[in-house]
C-alpha cells in the first residue's frame, strides 16, 4: 500500500513538472515570437480613424487588424511599417527592414494601388458609366499584363529577408451589396464593375500567393453583409470632406471583417 501510494506521489509530482516544463516551453516559444505587418492602406487602417500622428501619411492607427492582432498575442516583437498609398515598391524600398531570419509571421495588403484604385474610383464617380466600365477593364488588363511580375518582386523579397516565415496575404472586399439600400450614386452597371474588379484582383493575389507558397486570406465572405449599400457598411463610401479614408474599411471592418480572417490564418 505505502508503496502504491508512493508511485503515485511520484507520477503526479512528475506530470506536474512535465506540465510545467511545457508551459514554460510555450511561454517562450510566444517570447520569441516576431511579427511584421507590411502592405498598403487597407493593412495600415485608414478608414479607422486614431492615427498615430509619428506614422505621418502613412496613417497606421492601433484599430487597424495587424495592431489588434498584437495586442491580442502579444508577440515578442511586432513591427508595423504598412503605409497608405504604399505600391510594390514602396514595400520593397522601405517596408522590409525589419524583416529577418528570426520573423515568424508576415502580413500584407498590397497591389490595389498599382492597378490604380484609386484613379478607377475617382473616374467612376466623376464620369459617365461607359467611362467607369472602360476604366475598369484598363485596371483588369493592367492585373493580367504587369502586377503579377510586381508581386512576385515583393514576395521574392520577403521570402530572401524571412526565410522561415509564415506569410498571409490578404485580399480586398466587394464594395458594393448589388440592388441594396443605396438610392442615388453610382449607376448599379458601375457597382458590378467594380465589385468584379475586385474579385479579378484578388484571384491574381491569391495565383500569386499559392505559387510562392504563401497563405491568402478572402475577406469578401467576412464584409458579405457589409458593403456599401448593405444598411451596416464596414466601408465608407464616397467621402468628400475627407476623400483618403472613402473606400476604406471603417474601425468595424477592421476588427470585424480583416482581424477575425486573419487570425484565422496566422
Amino acid at each position: 500500500m505505502r508503496l502504491s501510494r508512493f508511485a503515485a506521489l511520484t507520477s503526479s509530482l512528475l506530470l506536474a513538472a512535465g506540465a510545467a516544463l511545457l508551459g514554460a516551453g510555450q511561454a517562450s516559444a510566444q517570447a520569441d515570437f516576431g511579427y511584421v505587418a507590411l502592405g498598403d492602406s487597407y493593412s495600415s487602417g485608414v478608414g479607422a480613424g486614431n492615427y498615430d500622428s509619428a506614422s505621418g501619411n502613412c496613417k497606421r492607427t492601433t484599430r487597424a487588424y495587424p495592431a489588434l492582432w498584437a495586442a491580442a498575442h502579444a508577440p515578442q516583437t511586432f513591427s508595423f511599417t504598412a503605409c497608405s498609398g504604399a505600391r510594390t515598391g514602396d514595400v520593397i524600398s522601405g517596408q522590409l527592414g525589419p524583416l529577418n531570419s528570426g520573423t515568424d509571421l508576415v502580413s500584407i495588403t498590397i497591389g490595389g494601388n498599382d492597378a490604380g484604385f484609386s484613379d478607377v474610383m475617382t473616374t467612376c464617380v466623376l464620369q459617365s458609366e461607359s467611362t467607369c466600365v472602360n476604366r475598369v477593364n484598363q485596371a483588369k488588363a493592367y492585373v493580367d499584363s504587369t502586377l503579377p511580375g510586381q508581386l512576385d518582386q515583393v514576395y521574392n523579397a520577403i521570402r530572401g529577408r524571412a526565410p522561415s516565415a509564415k506569410v498571409v496575404v490578404l485580399g480586398y472586399p466587394r464594395f458594393y451589396q448589388l440592388n441594396g439600400s443605396c438610392v442615388a450614386g453610382l449607376t448599379e452597371g458601375e457597382r458590378s464593375a467594380i465589385n468584379g474588379a475586385s474579385d479579378y484582383l484578388n484571384a491574381a493575389i491569391a495565383k500569386r500567393a499559392a505559387d510562392h507558397g504563401f497563405t491568402f486570406a478572402s475577406v469578401v465572405g467576412a464584409f458579405t453583409g457589409h458593403e456599401i449599400c448593405s444598411g451596416d457598411a464596414w466601408l465608407h463610401s464616397v467621402n468628400w470632406t475627407n476623400i483618403g479614408e472613402s473606400y476604406h474599411p471603417t474601425a468595424a471592418g477592421q476588427s470585424g471583417g480583416y482581424l477575425p480572417v486573419f487570425s484565422g490564418k496566422a
